[in-house]
């Protein structure tokens, strides 16, 4: 079974706020808009309409290198 993360914060305009979480670590690195939005995992659990999944923080934004 494929562990999921519940993304909190950052951009408003993310397509997904429930993803897959591969592999499982302290942190996920999201490409959105030219860049990469990275969220850190937390202690929290939210039950969702995907069961219970692991919330995971925005922290920061970097753009990716040409």
């Amino acid at each position: 079974m494929t562990q999921k993360a519940l993304l909190e914060g950052g951009p408003d305009d993310l397509r997904e706020r429930i993803v897959p979480i591969t592999p499982p670590g302290k942190e996920l690195k999201i490409p959105h808009r030219g860049g990469y939005e990275h969220f850190k995992v937390t202690a929290r659990h939210q039950d969702t309409d995907q069961g219970r999944v692991t919330v995971y923080e925005w922290w920061e934004r970097t753009e990716i290198a040409e």
